[in-house]
């Protein structure tokens, strides 16, 4: 009988478990990366580039006019690849200050083994050049054969040229969205940024946006502001939740998940949720005690041999039943 594969996160009890720092419930307005995005050329690869192909023909023979020559023919190459570049523009990034790229094959370039790319701008959403990439990549794993030989690194490749303008410690307000939206959380976020602020600065618009005002005292203090909020501790609501993985039989759950009086038959198991508790085996009747949790089910299926496809119906249709006080996700 396959064992069960299943982790439960029960919430012991919410002011231990479930207390965590404002810094890591919410996001503040600004306060994030930007994608960058790039067009460039891999060269001085072992004949495992492209080999031609319009894109990379063309930009060979676009460089080379740059570079003073002026080629009558597109240039074909296999020691070359047409490669998409990104990397990420951190918040506050200033100029001069390195990223981290990634470089990805375009073409039918085989590896992009020992190849280096050329200078390459990297632009924003709204098309402005932000940084340049270029240097030799980084594969990793070629001794035991890299699984992704058309995709690498560049640690530190990129450099920043322009910066986005954000005067954050000027700002007289602030916006801050849950990472996961819930109406109990966000009034739980509010009242404890009002008593230790000693007024009512925060307001919350819905289960995710929290307003803040910024305090007489702190105005050009933001910075300070964000370091004091940023370590509140919140007692975090979770909601009751299943997520199960059907590809590796893995079942997660977490929060007060509990059953209502329900009798269960699934195959050869006969199981019933009342008002009385005695032992069971498959085939036979268990009972297990009213409004018991998820955790006392399981314990019980596991006793008697119960696999993870079972388990799996069973939480199913339990659900439709409405036995089931919690919400089911399938990924």
């Amino acid at each position: 009988m396959k064992k069960l594969c299943i982790l439960f996160l029960f919430m012991m009890s919410t002011s231990i478990l479930a207390d965590n720092r404002l810094k890591d419930l919410v996001d503040i307005k600004g306060v994030r990366d930007n994608p960058l995005l790039g067009y460039g050329l891999v060269i001085g690869l072992n004949g495992t580039g492209d080999g031609g192909g319009e894109i990379t023909n063309t930009s060979l023979k676009k460089m080379f006019q740059t570079l003073g020559l002026d080629p009558v023919q597109e240039v074909s190459s296999a020691n070359v690849a047409a490669v998409i570049v990104t990397a990420k523009l951190p918040p506050f990034g200033r100029i001069g200050q390195k990223l981290d790229i990634t470089v990805s094959s375009i073409g039918d370039a085989k590896s992009l083994a020992g190849g280096t790319l050329l200078v390459t701008p990297l632009k924003g959403g709204d098309g402005k050049v932000y940084a340049v990439a270029s240097g030799a990549l980084s594969i990793g794993g070629l001794k035991n054969g890299a699984k992704f030989a058309t995709s690498g690194k560049i640690p530190g490749g990129g450099s920043i040229e322009q910066e986005v303008n954000i005067a954050f410690n000027e700002k007289t307000s602030l916006r801050m969205s849950l990472k996961t939206p819930d109406f109990t959380t966000a009034a739980r976020i509010v009242k404890t940024i009002n008593e230790n602020l000693g007024g009512k600065y925060a307001s919350a618009s819905d289960s995710t946006t929290i307003d803040l005002v910024i305090p007489p005292n702190y105005e050009r203090k933001v910075v300070n502001l964000v370091a004091i909020l940023e370590n509140y501790r919140v007692n975090q609501d979770n909601r009751a939740k299943i997520v199960i993985n059907e590809k590796t039989g893995t079942i997660v759950a977490g929060g007060e998940i509990t059953l209502n009086p329900v009798a269960i038959s699934h195959g050869d198991l006969v199981l019933s949720v009342g008002d009385g508790n005695q032992d069971g085996k498959k085939g036979a009747m268990f009972m297990l005690e009213k409004q018991t949790t998820l955790k006392d089910l399981v314990n019980a299926l596991n006793a008697i041999g119960t696999s993870p496809d079972d388990l799996i119906s069973i939480f199913q249709t339990l659900k439709t039943n409405g036995a089931l006080i919690a919400d089911l996700e399938f990924i």
